[in-house]
């Protein structure tokens, strides 16, 4: 785990640049408003405004005749001053040039972003998992925010559009920054499996109702992960293997399930509407309901929620609250089923 650096160094970091000169300006008008009313006697905004006109070398004459000791004054103050307001108007266009100032509006406006996250995704490795799974989310509209050590890494993504934030997944006050407790699910995508464990034990221990996906290497880390907290484990290589399989005996197969799960197709997808207590479908039968008529869907299967699957469910099986409808349908046929899976019934 990375130490954070000393205090006392963020802070000399932090009065440099634009900081400094501002402060630097300051002093010199401050300076220059005392030094005349010590050694002229001017009251305060003479003073002040002989510094203001002094520093900016505008030219006006004195406002008040002034004596010797006056004079070697402003002499003084031209040199200091003028310097001073060039080191500060240079630092300022140094930062408007440099596009530091649009960062800092950018950095904000994803940190004001970050604050109004709900019930959203956290995807912690921007790596080529991540990108993947970050760009899936991203087509299908879904709010999420990425976690990852790497500022290179962090960098692409918002420069892609997307929310991200620099740190470390398996660290509490990280995933606190990202809104953890108000999060609908986590993926833990991380370079190594020993990372996954970390984020998913600290993830578990922050939100013991979030939803969590691990990303596994290994049989043995599949099994870790599981232990470390994790609701699922998806192994890539495998998956990818036995898709590349499948693809080789029964390519038409793929085909039609690479349609139904691709974000944004138009022709067909398929869903999982969960069914609220109060809706019109909850204690009800598919042909009772008549989703096929009525939203033109196809049940797939019906998973309980106890966790128990059943595939195919016959026309009598009953719609209880908290279930999840496994559906295939056209996208806007889906959206009319989720409206009916989650309003209240009507009174009878």
């Amino acid at each position: 785990m990375q130490e954070r650096p000393p205090r006392h160094s963020r802070a000399g970091r932090a009065f440099t640049g634009i900081g400094l000169a501002v402060t630097l300006l300051a002093l010199v008008f401050t300076g220059g408003t005392a030094g005349y009313m010590l050694v002229e006697g001017w009251s305060v905004w003479d003073a002040f405004y002989m510094t203001v006109i002094t520093v900016t070398t505008v030219g006006y004459r004195e406002i008040h005749p002034m004596s010797r000791a006056g004079e070697v004054f402003t002499a003084a103050l031209v040199i200091v001053g003028v310097g001073t307001a060039l080191y500060t108007f240079t630092q300022a266009l140094t930062i408007v040039v440099e596009g530091g100032w649009r960062a800092r509006m950018a950095a904000r406006r994803i940190l004001r972003m970050i604050d109004e996250l709900d019930h959203h995704f956290i995807v912690c490795g921007f790596g080529r998992i991540g990108r993947v799974i970050a760009e899936e989310f991203r087509q299908q509209g879904i709010s999420f925010v990425v976690l990852d050590r790497d500022p290179d890494l962090v960098r692409r993504v918002t420069d892609a559009g997307m929310l991200g934030v620099e740190g470390d997944a398996s660290r509490q006050d990280v995933l606190e920054r990202v809104h953890i407790t108000r999060a609908r699910g986590l993926v833990a995508a991380v370079g190594t499996d020993a990372e996954n464990v970390y984020a998913i034990l600290t993830a578990r221990e922050l939100a013991p109702h979030l939803f969590i996906v691990g990303r596994a290497e290994s049989e043995d880390s599949q099994r870790k992960l599981l232990r470390a907290g994790a609701d699922r484990v998806i192994s890539p290589y495998q998956i990818g293997g036995k898709q590349m399989a499948q693809t080789a005996l029964r390519p038409a197969v793929v085909d039609f399930v690479k349609l139904a799960t691709a974000a944004g197709s138009l022709e067909l997808a398929m869903e999982q509407v969960k069914v609220s207590g109060g809706s019109s479908l909850a204690g009800r039968s598919i042909i009772e309901a008549n989703l096929r008529q009525r939203f033109s869907v196809i049940v797939v299967g019906i998973q309980r929620s106890g966790g128990r699957i059943e595939f195919n469910p016959p026309p009598d099986a009953v719609m209880q609250a908290g279930d999840d409808i496994v559906v295939l349908g056209r996208p806007s046929s889906l959206k009319g089923l989720e409206q009916a899976a989650g309003a209240e019934a009507p009174p009878s």
